[in-house]
């Protein structure tokens, strides 16, 4: 498993929540989306990258490590 914490700008809509699985979405500022949680494999990491390109959103920060 890996912990992720991906820091975007904008904002991710409470209806896309569900294709982000377990990760919990929050907007510590107007314009910042940040992302938290587990992910299984690097595969499913960099899935969610696709997914964070395909809504438009402009990456800020990527962590993650290995738990």
């Amino acid at each position: 498993m890996q912990q992720v914490e991906i820091r975007g700008k904008g904002r991710i809509d409470e209806e896309w929540s569900q294709w982000f699985g377990d990760l919990t979405i929050s907007h510590p500022e107007p314009d910042e989306a940040v992302l938290t949680g587990l992910v299984p494999d690097q595969a499913a990491f960099y899935g969610l990258i696709a997914r964070l390109r395909d809504l438009g959103m402009h990456l800020c920060s990527v962590n993650n490590e290995e738990v």
